[in-house]
């Protein structure tokens, strides 16, 4: 894979020469035509095309097609996780950070948006089988989704918004189902109250 560098470190490498491109903003480009078309559907064509970039700018940054996936893959994983801290950063019990992601994952699976579908559903569908590598990166990210959701839910007994009952680590495997079939269910064209439907749905699980 690339050696992809921070805006900083390559600012601080190459000072007095401009970039030829954004590589944040191609990889967010490249994601995107993965999550639509599927890792083998994608052809170095669809994405130099979406990247705007030439080929060989594209291979001078990467050696191949699995190697820009890897990268728009990370880079997906990151840009999710900033976006949802950003918006968990309002809230304060257990009870409304878990309705928040539910809403997240609802949000992102309904219209235009919910047919690109999710790229971590993606990969473990159609890649996983075949590519080690890959199907630890997607684990991986379920992993801290799931670890995310059980350490919510002991956040909410302890402040008194989630009943003490309820098992932890069972119901955050359920929530990890919830979150990621819904991104599954949004490739089929659902509508957002559809969507919200199943996440006032699922925060039933907790009460």
């Amino acid at each position: 894979m690339a050696h992809l560098k921070s805006p900083s470190s390559e600012a601080t490498r190459t000072r007095g020469r401009p970039r030829q491109f954004d590589i944040e903003v191609a990889l967010g480009k490249a994601a995107r035509v993965f999550r639509e078309r599927g890792y083998h559907a994608s052809s170095i064509a669809d994405l130099t095309q979406a990247m705007e970039l030439a080929s060989g700018s594209v291979y001078k940054a990467f050696r191949d097609k699995r190697s820009v996936f890897v990268a728009a893959f990370d880079h997906e994983a990151r840009v999710r996780a900033e976006r949802f801290r950003r918006i968990m950063a309002a809230t304060t019990s257990g009870r409304d950070r878990i309705r928040v992601a539910l809403i997240f994952s609802a949000e992102a699976s309904y219209g235009a948006e919910g047919r690109r579908g999710c790229l971590i559903v993606g990969t473990v569908a159609g890649l996983s089988t075949f590519d080690a590598d890959i199907a630890k990166r997607a684990t991986a990210a379920l992993h801290r989704s799931e670890t995310l959701m059980a350490d919510l839910i002991r956040q909410g007994q302890a402040d008194g918004s989630i009943h003490a009952g309820i098992e932890s680590e069972v119901t955050a495997r359920l929530m990890l189902c919830v979150l990621q079939g819904m991104r599954v269910i949004g490739k089929t064209g659902r509508t957002r109250a559809e969507m919200l439907a199943v996440a006032n749905a699922a925060m039933k699980f907790l009460d």
